[in-house]
This record gives structure tokens, C-alpha cells and sequence, in this order.
């Protein structure tokens, strides 16, 4: 079984945000894959299912509604109780980056969670650093503004309609992912927008 975990904040309030740009992708796979509606598992919203598009792979999308700072609670617990042979290879989190332009994508293999408190926290809790993870880049502010402030702001307009076609773009990383592996999904996806 494949894992894909989105991370983001749970509530109206955040849905729009650039923070829970996660969710966004896994909304997005849901939609793609036609699987059931969610159900609450592990502290998130979980569907599964086989997903003929992608070969009749066993696939599961996780949006853990724990709060961005304690996603790991909820990844833990899923892997705990899923048939996941191996978290690096069959779990994939999609998060937000304020480090890269907006629409930009880079997955990694492994390594630290620059700065990210919810993949600091899904590392932490998992006990391990090579976890699979694709970055969707929200860009960086441009009037003087936090970066916390910034990632719970909703996109702006013009980055709202253009969205579609970057969602699209991970959506297609994310199934390279779990049909080629990390190795091939970077080299087609990390090379620009």
C-alpha cells in the first residue's frame, strides 16, 4: 500500500490559506482518483482505495485535522495500523514552502524540514529523516509581512486562478511517485515550475 499524507489546518477558517496548499493536493488526488469520501481515521480525513488509473495500486490519502504543528500524530498512527512495508518508499507528504516561487515544485527523498514545523513534526514523531516529501512553492511576500502571517493569508486573486494548473502538475508528480519512485519523479519534476 501507498501512503500520500497532505499537510495543512483543518476548518473553513484555513481551507483557502497557502498553508494548508497540501490539502489542496490531496483534494485534488481525491478528485482524480474518484475515491470514496473521507472518513475520520487517525485524527484526519482518510479515503483508500484501489485506483485503476494508476495500474489497481492500493492508495490511501491522509489529511490529518490534528493542526499543522502536530501532523506526525496523526502520520504516526496511520502507519502504525496501515500495510505500509516501507515509509520510504511508500509515503509521500505534500506540504507548502514559503523558500520556493509559487507553483514551484522539489521533492526530496530525505533530510530536514527547513523550517517547516509540520514535517519537523512528522519526523519527529516518525523517528526518521527519509521520509519522501514534495514541496508546492507559496513564494515569498512582497510587502513586509511574517512568514507566519503570510502562509495563513489566502492566496491573492491572479495565484488563486492560476492554482488549477499547478495542482494539476502535482498531482502528476505525486502519481510518478508512487508508480516510478522518488528518483524519476525528481528528475521530471524538480527542474522548474
Amino acid at each position: 500500500m501507498k501512503l500520500v499524507v497532505g499537510l495543512g489546518n483543518p476548518g473553513r477558517r484555513y481551507s483557502r490559506t497557502r498553508h494548508n496548499v497540501g490539502f489542496r493536493v490531496t483534494g485534488r488526488l481525491r478528485e482524480r482518483w474518484r475515491l470514496p469520501e473521507p472518513e475520520e481515521r487517525f485524527e484526519a480525513r482518510f479515503a483508500r482505495a484501489r485506483v485503476a488509473s494508476l495500474g489497481g495500486l492500493d492508495v490511501g490519502v491522509l489529511e490529518p485535522e490534528t493542526f499543522m504543528n502536530e501532523s506526525g500524530a496523526s502520520v504516526a498512527a496511520a502507519l502504525r495500523k496501515l500495510p505500509i512495508e516501507d515509509p520510504a518508499r511508500d509515503l509521500l507528504v505534500v506540504l507548502d514552502d514559503a523558500d520556493l516561487p509559487f507553483g514551484r515544485l522539489r521533492l526530496r527523498a530525505e533530510g530536514g524540514d527547513g523550517g517547516h514545523r509540520g514535517l519537523a513534526d512528522v519526523i519527529a514523531r516518525l523517528g526518521r529523516r527519509d521520509v519522501p516529501r514534495l514541496r508546492f512553492g507559496i513564494g515569498r511576500p512582497a510587502l513586509p509581512m511574517g512568514t507566519a502571517d503570510f502562509v495563513l493569508a489566502a492566496f491573492s486573486k491572479e495565484e488563486e486562478e492560476a492554482l488549477a494548473g499547478h495542482l494539476e502538475r502535482a498531482a502528476e508528480a505525486v502519481e510518478t511517485f508512487l508508480l516510478e519512485g522518488i528518483a524519476p519523479a525528481m528528475n521530471r519534476f524538480n527542474a522548474g515550475a
